[in-house]
């Protein structure tokens, strides 16, 4: 395939990494597709985050392309309009007001409404946490609303999947064995398949589609998150996008080729309209570790690497950081330190390498000065 790409960069600069990528403005999505009609035609469009979305799915109207709807891009990405389509559908949701004066209802969830990778989501207790918790978003959005929800209680899972003429096909379900039960909500392991009972999973994959199905999310990539209890499936997000990341890296999948292929390369295939319904998980587990940022400061480096590659069942270790870079620590930070990854024969001995990888790993971070003003 020949591939065209649209970044989001300052249309004056002359191709400044040498990618020959079309400038847009992920603010703006319909700028800067005239640019891209230049370069056409196409034969298909595949976005990989929350706001290249936005722009895949103003370029497929305009290019006559196959993708979602931009209505439902944006209902998936805004976490108030998530949860009122929810609501509007039938499925379980939290009680949830957007607007001050909130009520106080313990435990609760503040969260940020377009933010992604748990930025800004906080988990209050009482009154004290429930006024920090706020005044630390705000600090974080300025004058943006501010989502309030019941807290859901339960096990958190990820389903990878794509959808066609509306239709979910689920390509894995990850499980999150770590608790998720705040004060921040950050999240490291990813282990698939799911040890889940398959009814559970029948269940998952069933609101899964409802979800889709409500937000009116019709042809490519979906990322979905949920939770669940006793009381069944609470879908938390349905994002018109693939998992973020390197995450997709550990993911293969058999097909009709002679060999693996990615999840790039499967969403790729989609987006020309070529039949991805017997794609499946290759045997064994998949796993990932999305490394955690235990305080904020100056990235100086990371010793144990070498040792943390060696661990059984490991596949890499990659740090995405980068030496003399500030990092901050959830709820403010928006990146990992990097990625472990794991294949093995289950999923308990992916997850099992994954602890014993990151156990070596001793990343160098140093407090950073105050800025002064």
């Amino acid at each position: 395939m020949e591939l065209t790409l649209a970044t989001d960069r300052c249309h004056l600069l002359d191709d400044p990494w040498a990618d020959r990528a079309t400038p847009v403005q992920f603010a703006d999505p319909a700028a800067g597709i005239e640019a891209l009609e230049e370069r056409g035609p196409f034969d298909g469009v595949v976005a990989v985050g929350d706001q290249p979305a936005f722009v895949a799915a103003e370029a497929a109207v305009r290019l006559g392309l196959r993708f979602h709807p931009p209505a439902a891009v944006r209902a998936a990405s805004d976490k108030f309009h998530t949860r009122e389509r929810f609501r509007a559908a039938g499925l379980p949701v939290p009680d949830f007001v957007l607007d001050p004066p909130w009520p106080r209802r313990y435990p609760c969830v503040l969260k940020p409404l377009n933010l992604s990778a748990s930025r800004g989501v906080i988990r209050a207790n009482n009154d004290q946490e429930f006024e920090e918790a706020a005044a630390r978003i705000q600090k974080m959005i300025g004058e943006a609303q501010i989502l309030v929800e019941d807290f859901i209680p339960g096990r958190e899972f990820a389903l990878e999947g794509i959808v066609t003429s509306g239709k979910l096909k689920t390509l894995t379900l990850f499980d999150k064995p770590d608790p998720l039960d705040g004060p921040f909500f950050e999240e490291t392991i990813y282990v698939t398949p799911s040890r889940e009972a398959v009814e559970i999973q029948r269940k998952i994959q069933a609101a899964a589609q409802a979800a889709v199905t409500a937000l009116g999310l019709t042809d490519g990539p979906v990322h979905a998150e949920m939770r669940v209890n006793l009381q069944g499936v609470w879908m938390l997000e349905a994002a018109g996008r693939p998992i973020g990341g390197l995450c997709a890296r550990v993911l293969r999948f058999d097909s009709l080729a002679a060999r693996e292929l990615s999840l790039e390369e499967i969403l790729l295939l989609h987006a020309i309209g070529e039949d991805v319904s017997a794609a499946a998980l290759a045997p064994g587990a998949h796993g990932v570790m999305m490394i955690p940022i235990a305080e904020s400061g100056i990235f100086e480096g990371t010793e144990g690497l070498d040792e943390a590659r060696r661990v059984p069942n490991i596949t890499d270790v990659e740090i995405t950081a980068k030496e003399g870079q500030k990092l901050e620590a959830l709820p403010e930070g928006a990146s990992y330190l990097g990625f472990v990854f794991a294949r093995a024969r289950k999923p308990e001995d992916a997850e099992r390498a994954l602890r014993q990888a990151h156990e070596c790993l001793r990343p160098r971070i140093v407090r950073a000065l105050p800025v002064v003003k």
